[in-house]
């Protein structure tokens, strides 16, 4: 059972906002589709905001705070109603939840930036905290391995929701590899200023992961996959990571996970 973070959870809402990060929206829109479909098969209707855009953390984390509150403004008025806002990543979710506030701080939308992070939740988080979700598992056994990101681990604390939903699923035997506290090495634009301690970060990871014997990675965090997914296909690994939110789709009588 997942432990419960220390925040408000609120009750089924009949609507949400779904934010899809650039990277799911740009390079594995599948994934966002799998999650629409996951959320609307639980009676949620889905609202995709068409003007949302980046979060705002590289800027942020790059010291442009300016430019950061901008892009944090344009997030505010795309999903202004007050529904829950589920997010595909844990880094996102980690900007808007706790960096949000800090960023409008003394400033005229400080309250409203406040509110709007009490709205942010990570997508395992609001499956687990919010909707209870529970599904039969029709998919064949196997053993995968579960990489959480550094901000969802440690600013969302989202990890223990990773790993209750796969736990749920009773024909998967899920396995913990020894550098799974690590940073797989992506950390935005910490990948391109340092590529070198980058690439032997993703390279210790890759060789935990594919130590355990473990059929596929399973990841809430795209960024990180399309790191490690890399770095696998680089090495010549037959092992390949999938999106939370298409692997529970799969297992659970979406499309084939297969």
């Amino acid at each position: 059972m997942a432990e419960r973070h220390l925040r408000q959870y609120p009750s089924r809402p009949k609507t949400v906002y779904l934010y899809g990060t650039c990277l799911i929206d740009l390079l594995q829109p599948e994934a966002g589709l799998d999650a629409l479909k996951l959320l609307e098969r639980e009676g949620i209707e889905v609202c995709f905001a068409e003007q949302q855009t980046c979060c705002g953390q590289p800027a942020y984390t790059s010291g442009y705070d300016d430019e950061a509150r901008e892009v944090a403004r344009l997030q505010m008025q795309a999903m202004a109603e007050e529904w829950p806002v589920v997010i595909l990543s844990g880094s996102c979710g980690g900007m808007m939840h706790h960096h949000y506030p800090k960023l409008f701080a003394g400033l005229p939308e400080e309250e409203q930036a406040r509110r709007f992070a009490e709205r942010i939740f990570e997508f395992s988080e609001f499956l687990v905290h919010v909707l209870d979700y529970q599904r039969e598992d029709k998919g064949e056994p196997e053993t995968v391995a579960v990489h959480t990101s550094c901000s969802a681990r440690r600013e969302m604390n989202v990890h223990t929701t990773g790993w209750a939903l796969i736990d749920g699923l009773s024909h998967v035997t899920r396995v913990v590899h020894s550098h799974e506290f690590e940073c797989c090495g992506f950390g935005g634009s910490f990948c391109v200023r340092y590529p070198d301690i980058s690439g032997a970060m993703v390279n210790d990871k890759v060789k935990a992961i594919t130590e355990t014997g473990a059929n596929r990675l399973i990841s809430a965090d795209y960024g990180c996959l399309m790191n490690i997914n890399g770095a696998l296909e680089y090495q010549g690994e037959a092992l390949k990571g999938e999106h939370l939110a298409s692997y529970l789709w799969g297992r659970t009588g979406g499309d084939s996970c297969e």
